[in-house]
């Protein structure tokens, strides 16, 4: 008996240390597993690449039902549950309304087209309206009704299937649109390309690269696009990270006014050709490293107060690394940089006074505002940030332009809302994407651009309305 005794708690110990093992190199395997699926997302190699293409084809086999996967969407902020609370009960309700049984309970708000109109405050003229609900860009007057649109879906002028790498959501919606004063339109296609439009939305040409965000028309009619290249820079020595995977550079290209390209520049080369080399040290992210989101061409005319504004030289707006800067495109070069201001900024844009307006995301702790800085001291003019009855804030894009009576036109894009403010703060016109979708209506169409034009820059527009 003592034998089988002492066997069998032999035989037991074994069976536990042989289970113990098993146990062990399963959880090994896990973390292991774990640590390379990690790896293969930051650095994409196999098998991200593998499952990235097989749901891109997924997506084309099996589309997702039309208004919430086509087209640019977001939960818009309701005034509602926002009126009269503290920004710790904010933060508190928005914890709770994201629980999965509550999403989508406070739909979007009710306000729809124009809400705000003051005759008398506001600066008349038209508004060009690009929203992510679709391939189009609308024409609005000051009271909302439309006057014209432009529409042209991708398929349409790019059939056949696209890089697998590509996002097939961004043929759904255009990211910008600059209106011609013969009612020819240029539209950009996110990482897919840029077109050009006539009035009847006729095709007149087509340029596929990688075109993002903005563009400029300079006045000799060539076009200004950013772009992106994927690639691995030799000369991109950092501290602060290195990178062994190709990622994304931007460009500036530049098109002949019949979209053929005549020249491409490279912006991380401008920055490592100057002396504000050391700013790329601020990068972070492995994949889109700059993300420039904005493109102006400056005129020369405040050149002798402001040297570094030199006429042909392009003011840029570099979300990632928090920073503007100009660049001098004949010698390929940075001329003048700044941050330190705002956080993921866009669309700056440089004032008859000399001073720079901008677009600043999240530098209003956590919130955005807009500022009007002088880039010689650094010193901030004017500001807008909101109140606590009417809030203002845009995670990413949105877009600020001063008008010609000196207010201030501003486009909060999440929040699918444009509006103009006086320079006291004092809201005068305000417009709200129409265009809404989810089961409970808390959806609405991103608003990139609304772009203010002059009532009568358009000829042709009143030569429709008499034949009408």
């Amino acid at each position: 008996m003592p034998n089988r005794n002492k066997d069998s708690a032999q035989k037991m110990k074994r069976l536990l240390a042989k289970k113990m093992a098993y146990t062990g190199g399963f959880i090994l395997l896990l973390l292991a597993s774990f640590l390379y699926g990690a790896f293969s997302v930051v650095h994409q190699t196999l098998p991200f690449r593998i499952v990235g293409y097989l749901n891109a084809q997924k997506n084309k086999m099996f589309p997702v039902a039309e208004g919430i996967k086509k087209g640019s969407w977001h939960i818009a902020r309701s005034d509602l549950p926002n009126q009269g609370i503290t920004d710790e009960q904010r933060e508190s309700l928005a914890k709770v309304t994201a629980l999965p049984y509550l999403k989508g309970y406070y739909s979007a708000p009710d306000k729809k087209n124009v809400t705000v109109y003051n005759k008398e405050a506001a600066y008349h003229g038209l508004n060009l309206v690009v929203s992510g609900h679709g391939t189009e860009a609308i024409l609005i007057d000051m009271e909302g009704k439309v006057l014209h649109s432009w529409q042209k879906d991708f398929e349409n002028i790019w059939p056949g299937p696209s890089a697998p790498n590509l996002d097939e959501l961004y043929k759904t919606f255009w990211r910008r649109a600059r209106l011609f004063d013969n009612g020819d339109l240029l539209a950009i296609f996110r990482d897919y390309g840029l077109v050009k439009l006539d009035k009847n939305s006729n095709l007149l040409w087509a340029y596929k690269s990688r075109c993002h965000h903005d563009l400029f028309v300079a006045e000799d009619q060539r076009i200004y696009v950013l772009s992106r290249e994927r690639r691995n820079n030799p000369r991109l020595q950092l501290e602060s990270w290195s990178a062994k995977n190709p990622y994304l550079e931007d460009l500036i290209v530049i098109l002949n006014s019949e979209g053929v390209e005549q020249k491409r520049i490279n912006v991380v080369d401008c920055f490592l050709n100057s002396e504000f080399a050391p700013i790329l040290e601020h990068m972070k992210v492995r994949e889109n490293i700059l993300h420039a989101n904005a493109i102006e061409m400056l005129d020369g005319t405040l050149v002798d107060k402001f040297p570094m504004f030199e006429k042909g030289h392009i003011l840029i707006s570099l979300r990632e690394i928090h920073t503007i800067a100009i660049i001098d495109l004949e010698q390929e070069k940075v001329t003048w940089a700044l941050n330190g201001m705002w956080k993921y900024q866009h669309e700056p844009s440089l004032l008859k006074n000399g001073n720079v307006l901008v677009f600043d995301n999240r530098g209003n702790n956590g919130k955005s505002k807009i500022i009007e800085v002088n880039p010689l001291n650094q010193t901030i003019a004017w500001t807008y940030k909101g109140t606590p009855a009417q809030e203002f804030f845009s995670k990413t894009a949105g877009t600020t332009e001063r008008l010609p009576n000196g207010n201030t036109l501003i486009t909060e894009s999440n929040n699918g809302r444009a509006f103009e403010v006086t320079p006291e703060g004092k809201i005068v016109w305000e417009f709200f994407n129409p265009y809404r979708a989810g089961e409970n209506n808390e959806l609405i169409a991103a608003l990139y651009d609304v772009v203010r034009y002059d009532q009568n820059q358009f000829d042709w527009l009143a030569l429709n309305a008499r034949s009408e």
